[in-house]
């Protein structure tokens, strides 16, 4: 609960700035809101973004050695390591975002304001430069730690068929739970990381215009995607916890007549 909690908490953070975003992409990437407020959505964007990842990943671990390592002492089963550890999680990102808040600044571009814009050249080595950093140590790095935990935790239940039910349920829970954040991580981070590497790299290298116009358009596409994990992540709380499960169970079938 102390990570999932987070987690929601993550999620909160892009309720400020989601208006903004919009209003910008109907605004046919054109940014009124003034420099201060583009700083402010750079830094909020990069805190949500990973804080999820992160948080995503950490319940991975966490599932893997509450449930399968049960009968070992760790750490992960601890209130006090894990809330410290979650202090620790935000700190970094805090300290992650800063450098996006002060350099990622406002350009104007054809008389047009641009706000995060791959269109702005004097800021094309640091989007090249952070963009490998983010890429590597923020989401493929993650990633490959949630993957392998999921691994691990699969094979637990593919050798718990043979015990008890009860057991079989609980790693089989688990194991949804850990499907549905991988599931999070492709989905909504992938291609994000994946279009903006692709323009960072088009556009470090000055590259053919036709083909960053059209990575620009899927990278834009992505954010969609991205944002989306907001919707997607309460299935987390969906497998993590089946009073939640049964409540919502009973409410559906009171509310359509349903047996």
């Amino acid at each position: 609960m102390i990570l999932q909690f987070s987690l929601v908490v993550g999620d909160i953070l892009i309720i400020p700035v989601a208006p903004l975003q919009i209003s910008y992409f109907s605004l046919s990437n054109w940014w009124p809101f003034g420099q201060f407020l583009c700083q402010f959505e750079v830094f909020l964007h990069s805190t949500h973004t990973y804080s999820s990842i992160y948080f995503l990943t950490l319940i991975c671990i966490h599932r893997y050695f509450v449930v399968v390592r049960y009968k070992k002492k760790s750490l992960w089963k601890k209130k006090s390591f894990l809330r410290k550890l979650c202090l620790f999680v935000w700190l970094l990102l805090f300290a992650q975002g800063l450098p996006f808040f002060f350099l990622l600044k406002t350009s104007v571009i054809d008389g047009s304001e641009k706000c995060l814009s791959i269109h702005q050249s004097e800021l094309s080595s640091v989007y090249f430069f952070y963009n490998t950093v983010w890429v590597v140590f923020s989401f493929l790095l993650p990633f490959a730690i949630a993957l392998t935990f999921g691994a691990l935790l699969g094979a637990a239940v593919a050798k718990a068929a043979k015990k008890s039910s009860n057991g079989k349920k609980m790693k089989s829970r688990s194991l949804q739970l850990i499907t549905v954040s991988l599931v999070i991580f492709a989905v909504c981070f992938g291609p994000l990381h994946i279009c903006r590497a692709i323009a960072v790299f088009v556009k470090y290298y000055e590259m053919s215009c036709e083909l960053l116009h059209r990575v620009e358009v899927a990278y834009y596409a992505s954010w969609l995607f991205t944002m989306a994990n907001t919707c997607l992540d309460p299935l987390i709380y969906v497998f993590a916890n089946d009073k939640f499960k049964r409540s919502f169970a009973d409410s559906f079938r009171k509310r359509w007549g349903t047996k």
